[in-house]
């Protein structure tokens, strides 16, 4: 059996065949080959406070650290394997033996072993692992941090400012109780976030299609691990979520990015120069969104 890697890197991209053919797509830096340094510290890794639905703790020995992972069976026909927040996901079909799933961990635990590391890092740079998702925590919005208010009071969330431009003095009031766990906390936060993306990108996806006499025959909302956006060779656009967590000016970029694939389904410079048209000075956007991982929270 083959690992589908791209899951990994690309959730929901084509094969790779497909991939040479479809040029409209705004994605992270992809690794380098080559493995992981011997004797190289441990990578730290946590069971998850809470565990999804569906899936189990499981723990395989390689040769590097034992890696701990969260086990999910499904009616998929290879193994994929996925970074989250909480660390990797391994989706496997019912029927693969343990001894086979663990030979296919062992076989990419270099490449598991070097982006568990790099999400560790990001936590611990963006201090989120444990502080941000409680009441008085902060979470990026739109360029700024914004306070967390646990309200059990309220009856659904609100948000106390600008919504539309917000500052670092605004509070996003959540109608949960005191106890609630992080996991329940950071729930209704993507959710509140996923909504607002929804409204504001939806506006800037008509204004740019406006500006660049194109018609968009539709888009969607998704949460890829290293994808911003992507725009299909039959006028469909999709965009990460978590765009929303940046300032006005880069979600900007990329919906004008994405909007240029209409016209130029390339990066020739054709396509730059519609880019430029749309959004004049795009690439200080631009570098301000390249040191950020798309599947995860950015430091602004």
């Amino acid at each position: 059996m083959t690992v589908n890697e791209q899951l990994a890197l690309f959730e929901g991209a084509p094969s790779t065949s497909a991939k040479r053919r479809s040029t409209g797509k705004l994605s992270a830096d992809l690794p380098s080959p080559g493995g992981a340094v011997p004797n190289a510290p441990l990578v730290p890794i946590k069971r998850p406070a809470g565990m999804p639905a569906g899936c189990r703790w499981h723990e395989v020995d390689t040769p590097l650290q034992t890696i701990g992972f969260m086990l999910r069976t499904s009616r998929r026909k290879t193994i994929g394997l996925t970074i989250t927040d909480d660390g990797l996901m391994v989706t496997t079909p019912a029927w693969v033996p343990q001894k086979q799933l663990a030979d296919v961990v062992r076989s990419k635990a270099p490449w598991i072993l070097r982006k568990l590391q790099a999400l560790h890092e990001r936590q611990q740079h963006l201090a989120t692992a444990q502080a941000c998702w409680q009441d008085g925590g902060k979470f990026p919005y739109l360029g700024v941090y914004v306070r967390l208010a646990i309200r059990p009071e309220i009856g659904s969330a609100q948000f106390k400012g600008n919504v539309d431009q917000p500052s670092g003095r605004d509070i996003l009031a959540l109608p949960l109780q005191a106890d609630s766990s992080m996991d329940r906390v950071r729930e209704r936060v993507y959710t509140w976030l996923q909504r607002r993306a929804l409204d504001l990108f939806d506006s800037r996806l008509q204004h740019y299609c406006r500006l660049s006499g194109t018609t968009l025959r539709g888009w969607r909302l998704a949460s890829p691990n290293a994808r911003w956006g992507s725009c299909s060779s039959d006028g469909r656009i999709m965009l990460n979520w978590r765009l929303i967590h940046f300032p006005s000016d880069v979600v900007d970029y990329v919906v004008a990015h994405e909007v240029a694939h209409l016209r130029h389904m390339n990066h020739g410079p054709q396509f730059w120069r519609e880019v430029g048209r749309l959004h004049p000075g795009y690439a200080q956007a631009r570098q301000a969104l390249k040191p950020h991982h798309p599947g995860s929270l950015p430091l602004l």
